[in-house]
């Protein structure tokens, strides 16, 4: 069972065959997918499920704390289901291929006080951008 299932049953979220099948796309890694991708890739599973069930079961996610909903540079939201795992993201500027990172250190304390005008900071989100390797040519 993947992580993201296993953390829904200890919720005792209800894991109908729709919301079962949302949740098996977006085990992985390095998961990003835009709804319509998640969509697409669940009517693989199941021909029958809907997109509005699809839209509702991220929201529903999203909701719960189980998923994060990424957004870069205006591009569609997309959803990295790596929720409880502190990490930033690449972020390719020409075709949008997003992964996850783990850069070491504490970009927190990276920010002097001087530079935090007062604020009680409480988490850091932090993004590097660049071409991924099929972007760059290599």
């Amino acid at each position: 069972m993947s992580d993201l299932l296993e953390r829904l049953r200890g919720r005792g979220w209800r894991l109908t065959a729709q919301r079962r099948v949302v949740a098996e796309v977006l085990d992985g890694d390095h998961v990003h997918y835009t709804a319509d991708e998640v969509h697409a890739l669940a009517t693989e599973r199941l021909p029958e499920i809907s997109r509005a069930t699809v839209y509702n079961t991220l929201g529903e996610l999203v909701s719960l704390g189980e998923v994060i909903e990424v957004s870069t540079d205006g591009r569609a939201k997309r959803y990295d289901p790596n929720a409880h795992h502190a990490h930033q993201h690449l972020v390719c500027a020409s075709c949008g291929t997003i992964r996850d990172v783990h850069p070491s250190g504490d970009p927190l304390a990276d920010l002097p006080a001087e530079e935090r005008f007062g604020f009680a900071v409480s988490t850091v989100e932090v993004t590097y951008r660049g071409l991924c390797p099929a972007c760059a040519g290599a």
